[in-house]
């Protein structure tokens, strides 16, 4: 194996720290060389509380991959996915009167947004800057329209910030491992990159991650990531409701979950579980009917609090019908989809059903991010000397 070869990446979730080497073939193509996932300490309720433990158990597992290779790294590209964020959205503009926009009217736009920013959000740091929209004359550009003549230019630019305390202990983590940060990384970009990459025809989307203890719901604009949030309950919620009505153990719910499938125009009304699912406890007469009910009342009453009836996506409700859908393997249990896909259908929803991306998949889309940039992103961030617009219109243009 070559070590030049080698590149390093580190995944921050709710649960564990993931680490990756990636290896590049002959012809760049990245794969995944070694993967390490070890239980994740010193964070709570999405932020850093305990700087030690943290870096310590960070250090060691990077010390030991670095003695499984025999190289030495000197930096990481980090993927957060645990990270209390905030975005914000913001339009400049500009009367042109029927004048020749110029690269000039584009900075002083850029400028004045990003300043706006930095003085109103003086506790948090810049991760990701993305281009969503411009306008001219009220219709949509795809592209920056320099040299075209119009009356009113309008340019909205998408900010996703992090606390700066927590930006500021990354950093030092890191540099204390002797390690630059490349580029930070949002998981939920990464994951809606790829989906664009994929449906290239869809350019505005939902993506909903169910989960067994939380739920995050992602929302893109014209390829670019504008607004994301977290609930802190997902699956477990649904089976928990089950199991105290029907007073059945969580474990002889997830088994019947499992195995059984229940549509509801197909389950009769005294269809009944099978005896054979209750090894462990005394069998109960309860009617397949009633899970379902059961089932379908929690999940829709989910995406109802999460999505449908939530005032934080109301207003992007009425600019995509079109919703994909990713459930965790550990809850992806036989009728609970289809009971998802139903309730959305109701609401005039088109329902895409995706799979986890793999390691290799996240991996290749994280180094196609960090070598070529993305389509919308306006910045590329970290490690340069280069000036804040200089940066953004080297992105731009190039």
């Amino acid at each position: 194996m070559k070590n030049f070869s080698l590149k390093l990446f580190l995944e921050i979730n709710f649960t564990d720290l993931v680490f990756l080497v990636g290896k590049n073939d002959e012809n760049n193509n990245i794969d995944v060389a070694y993967e390490l996932k070890v239980p994740l300490n010193g964070m709570d309720n999405k932020r850093i509380t305990d700087f030690e433990k943290l870096f310590i158990a960070i250090k060691k597992n990077v010390y030991l991959i670095e003695q499984k290779f025999n190289y030495t790294f000197i930096e990481i590209v980090l993927i957060l996915n645990n990270f209390n964020l905030t975005f914000i959205n913001l339009s400049g503009y500009k009367k042109l009167n029927g004048s020749q926009i110029l690269k000039e009217n584009i900075i002083y736009i850029l400028n004045t947004l990003k300043s706006y920013v930095v003085e109103t959000e003086i506790k948090k740091e810049t991760l990701h800057i993305f281009n969503t929209e411009f306008n001219l004359d009220k219709k949509k550009i795809d592209n920056l329209p320099i040299g075209l003549f119009g009356d009113f230019y309008a340019h909205e630019l998408s900010f996703v910030l992090i606390n700066r305390n927590d930006y500021k202990n990354l950093k030092n983590i890191f540099a204390k491992c002797n390690l630059s940060v490349n580029k930070i990384l949002i998981k939920s970009f990464v994951k809606g990159s790829s989906i664009s990459e994929n449906n290239k025809n869809i350019e505005t989307f939902f993506h909903i991650e169910i989960h067994e203890n939380n739920v995050n719901i992602s929302y893109f604009e014209n390829h670019s990531l504008k607004f994301e949030q977290n609930f802190q309950f997902g699956s477990d919620i649904v089976i928990k409701d089950i199991s105290k009505i029907t007073s059945l153990k969580i474990d002889t719910i997830k088994k019947i979950l499992k195995d059984i499938r229940i549509k509801k125009e197909e389950t009769l009304d005294n269809e009944l579980i099978n005896e054979k699912f209750f090894n462990n406890e005394i069998y109960r007469k309860i009617k397949k009917k009633l899970i379902y009910e059961i089932a379908y009342a929690r999940i829709k009453e989910i995406l109802d609090i999460t999505i449908l009836n939530n005032i934080n996506f109301k207003h992007y409700n009425k600019f995509s019908n079109d919703i994909f859908l990713e459930i965790d393997h550990k809850c992806r249990y036989n009728f609970f989809e289809e009971i998802y896909k139903s309730v959305f259908l109701l609401n005039k929803k088109n329902i895409i059903s995706i799979d986890e991306l793999s390691s290799k998949d996240i991996l290749k889309s994280v180094n196609k991010i960090v070598h070529f940039g993305w389509k919308k992103e306006a910045i590329p961030l970290l490690v340069t000397k280069k000036s804040l617009i200089t940066r953004i219109f080297n992105t731009i243009f190039e």
